[in-house]
């Protein structure tokens, strides 16, 4: 995925309120930006470190830059909770990624039960799949690890995920992890226990775990490679 506009460089003052971002500009000017990222950012946050800001044209917005990356440990960490699920489509479209490839259909948004999903994909076959895309940040040692804070709603994707499989279709959650010092993904078993039994149970009811590693720069973010997947509790 390119980046459609030339990105803005400055360097991160403070994130608050969840939402929120102030950064100075390499002019000087500190301007606030909206942070996508509603999770704790916990390892990807480092107040003086350089950012890339993407600018917003749409006069209905208060805030005029979305901030997209930081620079962390030798490394761009994509921060931006939209773009995974921009790119997983467009490698679906495209026939990039190996295991997700071979569909005529491909929609976003798609319901099923109480759950509305990322993606939708169909076969000339027949086959039916629902994929859900997570944005991953947090890196414990080589692991990287989702989520960084509690999340019913993730919760439910899985639960909701497992009733797919159940129902005869393909079901897929995709982790995309948006730095590469790391070279194994789990679930944070110490941040949300729920949430890493839950997954533990939907790769037993045959629901596909797929960890995407992405190498994000400020003029795009490219397929990396797949992560070994170790979901269980003893790898923390």
């Amino acid at each position: 995925m390119k980046f459609e506009k030339k990105l803005v460089r400055g360097k991160l003052i403070k994130r608050y309120k969840r939402f929120l971002a102030d950064v100075e500009l390499e002019n000087g000017e500190v301007v606030t930006a909206h942070c996508t990222n509603s999770g704790s950012m916990k390892s990807c946050i480092e107040e003086g470190a350089p950012v890339y800001l993407s600018p917003v044209d749409d006069p209905k917005r208060k805030t005029k830059f979305t901030w997209e990356m930081i620079y962390i440990n030798g490394g761009w960490i994509g921060i931006n909770t939209s773009v995974p699920n921009k790119i997983v489509y467009e490698w679906m479209k495209n026939g990039t990624l190996e295991d997700l490839k071979g569909y005529d259909i491909v929609r976003r948004e798609v319901k099923f039960f109480d759950s509305r999903f990322d993606i939708y994909a169909e076969n000339s076959s027949g086959e039916k799949c629902f994929v859900e895309v997570k944005n991953v940040t947090l890196k414990c040692g080589r692991f990287a690890r989702f989520p960084d804070a509690v999340t019913k709603r993730g919760k439910k994707h899985l639960e909701t995920l497992i009733k797919v499989k159940e129902a005869g279709m393909r079901a897929v959650m995709v982790y995309v992890i948006q730095r590469t010092d790391v070279d194994i993904f789990g679930p944070a078993w110490n941040i949300d226990p729920e949430y890493s039994e839950t997954m533990l149970k939907a790769i037993e009811k045959g629901v596909e775990v797929i960890p995407v590693q992405v190498k994000v720069t400020p003029q795009s973010i490219d397929f990396y490679k797949i992560l070994k997947l170790s979901p269980v509790k003893k790898d923390i």
